[in-house]
C-alpha cells in the first residue's frame, strides 16, 4: 500500500507541478517580505519622533550596539513645538526583535550614515532607566540627535576648495604612479639610517635630556628676540662690515690679540675692586625696581611738574633775597630792648584778655557771629533819605498802627498781642470797624543771646529762627508797669466787641513777648555746621 502511494504522488505531474509552485510563491514572499521582518515572527513595535528622515526608507536596519536587531517598517509625519513654534518632524515605526525588548525610556535615536552613497541606518542607544518602554510607545522627540550629513560636510567646501582637493588627489597619485622600484631604493636606503638613528632618539627620548624644555626655552629665547629682531639683523650687518675691516688689515688684528692677555689682566685686577660697588649697584637695581615700576605713569606727573616748577626755581633767588632782608630785620628787632619789654606787655595783655577772649570765642568759632554783623552792617549804615545819609534802624515807623503801647511808643509797657490771640500773622482791628491796616506788633529783644550751653553744644539762637510765639522773658516783678492801667475793650479782627480784652496791668508786656537772652532748648549750629565747642579746629 505504501509503495502504491509514493508512486502515485511521483507519477503525477500536476501534483508535482502544483508543490513546486507552492514552494517557488512562498520562497518569493519570504524574500519579498525580507527587509520587513518574517512574517509570523513576534515583533517590539515602537514608534520615534526624529528631526528629519531624509534619506531614510522603509526597510532600513535598527541597529543597537552595532547589530542589527530590527528593520524601519513605516515612515510618517506629524507636528511638533520646538522652541515655540510648530516644526515639522518624521516619525519611524520600528519592528524589534524580542531579544532586544524592552527598552528604557531614556533610549536615545540617531540615523547615520551606512555608506558614502547615502544608505542609511537607525542607532539605538540604550539608556540607564529603570522604567521601559511599552510595545506601541513612541520614543520623544527629545531624545532624537540630528546627524551631520556627508552631503552637509561637503558641501562645507566652496567650488575652488573641491577643485583644488581633486587635483591634489591627482597629484599625489601621479606622484607615485611607476615609482615602485624608487620607493623600493629609498626603504633599503633607511634602513643604515634607521640604525644609526636608534641610539641618537633614545638618548633625546630620555627624561634625562629635558628635551622638552629644550623646546619651552628656545620659544621663550625666540620671545625675548623678537622685539630687537630688528636690532640683531642690523648686528649682523655692522659684524660683517667689522670683518671685512678686519680682513684688509690682518696684522692689525693680530696686535689686538698680543695686547689682549695685558689688558684682561688689567681687567681682572679691576673687577676685584668693581666688585663691591657691583654688588652694591646690585641691590640697589633690585630696591629700585618698585620705583621703576611706577615711573611711567609717574613721568608724565613729573614732567609737568618740572615745567611748572623751573619758572618758580628761578623766580626763587628773589624770594631769597627778600627772605634774607626779613630775616635781617628779625635779628635787628630781636636785638632791641625794647622789643623784650612789648613781649612781656603783650603777655600781661594777652592774660588779662583771656577770660574775654574765652567768653567771645564761642560766638564767633561755633556760631560765627562776627560774620553775621558784618554781612548786615553795609546796608544798617547806606540808607540814603532826603537829607542825607541815616542807619536804616532807626528809619522803621509804625505811625500808621492805632495799636496802643506799639512799638514806636515810649509808654510804661511793652509793644505785646493779648494772651487770647495767636500772634503769628494777627492783623490789629481796626477801631473804625474796618478793615485792619496793621499787624499786631510785640517785642522781640534778647540783649545778649547764647552761642553755647554749659556742656559746650551749639547753641547758636541769632539767624537761626524767625519770631518766637513767646512769653519767652526773664522774671518780672510788678513794679515794672503801671499800676493805674485800666484794661479796655477792644474789637477783634470780625470787628465784634465780644470780650476780647486789652491787656491787665499784672501781665501787661508778657503775654507773647521775648526778652530772655537763652531760649528753652538748642537751637544747634549755623551753616559752619559746627556741633561742640570741642569740634573746633
Amino acid at each position: 500500500m505504501r509503495a502504491r502511494g509514493t508512486a502515485s504522488i511521483v507519477a503525477s505531474p500536476v501534483l508535482v507541478g502544483a508543490v513546486t509552485t507552492l514552494i517557488v510563491i512562498v520562497s518569493v514572499f519570504l524574500a519579498y517580505n525580507a527587509n520587513k521582518g518574517l512574517p509570523f515572527v513576534p515583533t517590539y513595535d515602537l514608534s520615534a519622533q526624529i528631526p528629519s528622515g531624509s534619506n531614510l526608507v522603509e526597510g532600513n536596519e535598527i541597529r543597537i550596539g552595532g547589530f542589527r536587531v530590527g528593520v524601519v517598517d513605516k515612515i510618517g509625519t506629524t507636528t511638533k513645538i520646538v522652541s515655540g513654534v510648530p516644526k515639522s518632524v518624521a516619525v519611524i515605526h520600528m519592528k524589534i526583535d524580542k531579544k532586544a525588548a524592552p527598552l528604557p525610556v531614556d533610549t536615545g535615536v540617531l540615523v547615520r550614515q551606512r555608506s558614502a552613497l547615502g544608505l542609511k541606518y537607525v542607532q539605538l542607544t540604550p539608556g540607564v532607566a529603570q522604567k521601559k518602554f511599552n510595545p506601541g510607545d513612541t520614543i520623544p522627540l527629545k531624545q532624537s540627535t540630528l546627524p551631520v550629513e556627508f552631503d552637509d560636510l561637503l558641501n562645507t567646501f566652496d567650488a575652488k576648495t573641491r577643485k583644488n582637493s581633486r587635483l591634489a588627489l591627482d597629484g599625489f597619485g601621479d606622484a607615485f604612479a611607476g615609482r615602485g622600484a624608487s620607493i623600493n631604493e629609498a626603504l633599503a636606503g633607511l634602513n643604515p639610517f634607521f640604525r644609526f638613528l636608534t641610539p641618537v632618539m633614545r638618548n633625546l627620548a630620555d627624561p634625562r635630556t629635558q628635551l622638552n624644555e629644550f623646546f619651552k626655552q628656545i620659544g621663550a629665547a625666540s620671545a625675548q628676540v623678537a622685539p630687537v629682531a630688528r636690532v640683531q639683523a642690523q648686528q649682523f650687518i655692522d659684524q660683517a662690515t667689522t670683518f671685512a675691516a678686519i680682513v684688509r688689515c690682518p696684522t692689525c688684528l693680530q696686535a689686538t690679540i698680543e695686547k689682549s692677555p695685558p689688558t684682561e689682566d688689567v681687567s681682572i685686577r679691576s673687577f676685584r675692586v668693581q666688585q663691591p660697588f657691583l654688588a652694591d649697584f646690585t641691590d640697589l637695581s633690585k630696591r629700585l625696581q618698585p620705583a621703576v615700576r611706577v615711573l611711567p605713569t609717574a613721568l608724565p606727573l613729573l614732567n609737568r611738574a618740572l615745567a611748572v616748577g623751573t619758572p618758580v626755581v628761578r623766580s626763587s633767588t628773589t624770594l631769597n633775597n627778600e627772605t634774607a632782608k626779613v630775616f635781617n630785620s628779625l635779628d635787628d628787632l630781636v636785638q632791641n630792648p625794647n622789643t623784650l619789654l612789648a613781649l612781656r606787655d603783650a603777655r600781661d595783655s594777652i592774660s588779662v584778655l583771656r577770660p574775654f577772649a574765652n567768653y567771645v570765642a564761642p560766638y564767633q568759632t561755633v556760631c560765627n557771629y562776627g560774620n553775621y554783623f558784618f554781612t548786615g552792617l553795609a546796608g544798617d549804615v547806606g540808607f540814603t533819605t532826603a537829607n542825607g545819609s541815616a542807619q536804616a534802624a532807626l528809619q522803621k515807623d509804625d505811625s500808621m498802627s492805632s495799636q496802643d503801647n506799639k512799638l514806636g511808643d515810649f509808654g510804661s509797657r511793652q509793644a505785646d498781642v493779648p494772651s487770647n490771640v495767636n500772634p503769628q500773622g494777627a492783623m490789629y482791628p481796626s477801631p473804625t470797624g474796618g478793615a485792619s491796616t496793621s499787624p499786631w506788633e510785640k517785642l522781640q529783644a534778647p540783649a545778649y543771646p547764647v552761642a553755647i550751653d554749659a556742656q559746650g553744644n551749639a547753641d547758636c539762637e541769632m539767624g537761626q529762627y524767625g519770631y518766637s510765639t513767646g512769653p519767652n522773658n526773664g522774671p518780672v516783678t510788678r513794679g515794672n508797669f503801671d499800676p493805674t492801667y485800666r484794661p479796655r475793650a477792644v474789637p477783634n479782627a470780625q470787628n465784634n466787641f465780644n470780650g476780647v480784652q486789652d491787656f491787665d496791668a499784672n501781665f501787661a508786656g508778657g503775654s507773647h513777648t521775648s526778652s530772655a537772652n537763652n531760649l528753652p532748648g538748642l537751637r544747634g549750629p549755623t551753616f559752619t555746621g559746627v556741633k561742640h565747642l570741642k569740634d573746633v579746629p
